[in-house]
């Protein structure tokens, strides 16, 4: 059974500014190489949506309800309801993920 695999408002501005700023601080080749890598992680969670692992800063909540796949060091956060999945959340991991995670999914 193949998911479908939908973006949310939010992941997908997070998208677009994770490729304007490594297009702009990097190069442009860089950008499309990450996006492309992203976008190939995204087609797998369609077959292998249960693959990914819970977020350890959610875990420590007691959450079980979101999962995340990686692309180091960008963190991919989802949901899978029924045959969707919900990608919530593209971020560099180094940012500070426990007060980004509890603002964009505890108090959407």
């Amino acid at each position: 059974m193949l998911y479908a695999v939908l973006l949310t408002n939010d992941a997908a501005r997070d998208l677009e500014e994770l490729y304007d700023y490594i297009a702009v601080h990097d190069a442009p080749q860089k950008a499309d190489h990450v996006l492309e890598q992203i976008e190939d992680a995204l087609t797998k969670l369609s077959e292998f949506p249960e693959r990914g692992a819970y977020p350890k800063e959610l875990l420590a909540l007691g959450i079980h309800e979101y999962r995340e796949i990686f692309f180091k060091p960008y963190r991919i956060i989802y949901r899978v309801v029924d045959s969707n999945v919900y990608v919530l959340l593209i971020v560099d991991g180094r940012r500070d993920m426990q007060s980004l995670l509890l603002r964009r999914l505890l108090t959407a």
